[in-house]
């Protein structure tokens, strides 16, 4: 673990009221970013399922081509969403349909499948995206962890507010409760950890309803590699015509 992220771990132990430094804060996000995502562009095959009350209720097959800079593209795989393509630039939303000559402006809100909404599919960085303070510790599921809550800096997040957990030891995500603008708790998301490439990474995100009670949502990242898009693959009017290979 860097210097710095250990620093900020050691002053939310000693001291948590008093909170970190934003910088020590945002290398904490960073760290937890990494056991999400690639530091580089790349391509995530992911797969969705909808749980509702334990029983399996449907599932899709997406795949996210992330760049840096606040830029992802989600492909539907699944026959019967096949051609949908969601397009993030920025705080922008598009969807492109394809019975459609013009792209569609959607929220990160928006549902894509079960409560899996654009913003979750589309991997927002929370390093990117938030800004907060260290509030103190807790222990989730047996992990000590320390406790983040943090501020959209930004119009184009789906949540305006999250609390993230982070295992004390390592700064690996354990658990984020969602809030919505309305400050009303949605959701409960819940990480699970494996190995991949010889990386300690998430393999799945869980998503639990906390106003629909019974109904979950499951994110399992399959496949991770290296990629990046041209440029033009970003623009919502070229999506119309094209499509990656």
């Amino acid at each position: 673990m860097s210097r710095t992220v250990t620093l900020a771990l050691a002053l939310a132990v000693a001291s948590p009221a008093s909170g970190a430094a934003a910088s020590e804060v945002h290398a904490l996000l960073e760290k937890a970013d990494a056991y999400r995502l690639d530091p580089g562009a790349a391509r995530v095959s992911v797969r969705v399922e909808v749980h509702k009350d334990g029983e399996l209720d449907k599932e899709r097959q997406y795949l996210v081509y992330w760049k840096p800079g606040r830029r992802s593209l989600v492909l539907s795989r699944s026959p019967v969403e096949r051609g949908q393509k969601v397009l993030m630039l920025g705080d922008d939303f598009w969807i492109v349909l394809p019975s459609s000559q013009r792209p569609i402006r959607i929220t990160p809100a928006q549902k894509l499948l079960g409560d899996a909404s654009t913003g979750d599919i589309a991997t927002m960085t929370w390093a990117e995206d938030y800004d907060g303070a260290i509030s103190g510790e807790a222990e989730v599921e047996g992990v000590a962890c320390v406790r983040l809550d943090l501020a959209a800096q930004h119009r184009g997040v789906t949540y305006k507010r999250i609390e993230l957990y982070l295992a004390r030891a390592d700064a690996r995500p354990v658990q984020a409760d969602l809030y919505v603008a309305s400050e009303k708790l949605a959701k409960r998301a819940t990480f699970e950890m494996g190995e991949i490439d010889g990386r300690r990474r998430v393999t799945a995100m869980r998503i639990a309803d906390r106003i629909q009670r019974g109904r979950e949502t499951l994110i399992r990242y399959l496949a991770r590699s290296p990629r990046s898009l041209p440029d033009e693959y970003y623009n919502p009017m070229f999506l119309t015509r094209h499509e990656p290979d």
